[in-house]
């Protein structure tokens, strides 16, 4: 892959436009995370109701996984007016909010 090899760290804050100030802010940046399923979505109470009474399983489930990595989601918010925007990265295996930074040319401290 292209960057499956590598680790993706990313700083917790960033300085961004912000659409509702109009200007640069300092943003917050989480991980996306999906939430729970609701059970009056229109396609959950189709599906409920497909799958009542006789005849098995209605619908197909995807079995042959074709991917390995999902792509990324950060959630930011702005720190002002804690209006949030959501940002896609590109695929990877590893992934760390705020994690130490690579210095180049240090000393290997113990």
């Amino acid at each position: 892959g292209i960057n499956a090899e590598y680790m993706v760290n990313i700083p917790k804050a960033r300085n961004t436009y912000c659409a509702r100030c109009h200007k640069h802010n300092k943003f917050k940046v989480t991980q996306y995370k999906k939430s729970a399923e609701s059970k009056q979505a229109q396609g959950r109470r189709r599906y409920d109701r497909k799958q009542q009474g006789f005849g098995g399983q209605s619908k197909p489930i995807l079995r042959k996984k074709a991917k390995t990595t999902k792509k990324l989601v950060l959630r930011i918010e702005c720190g002002v007016c804690k209006w949030k925007w959501q940002v896609p990265i590109k695929r990877t295996k590893h992934f760390e909010l705020g994690g130490e930074k690579k210095r180049k040319g240090q000393m290997i401290q113990f």
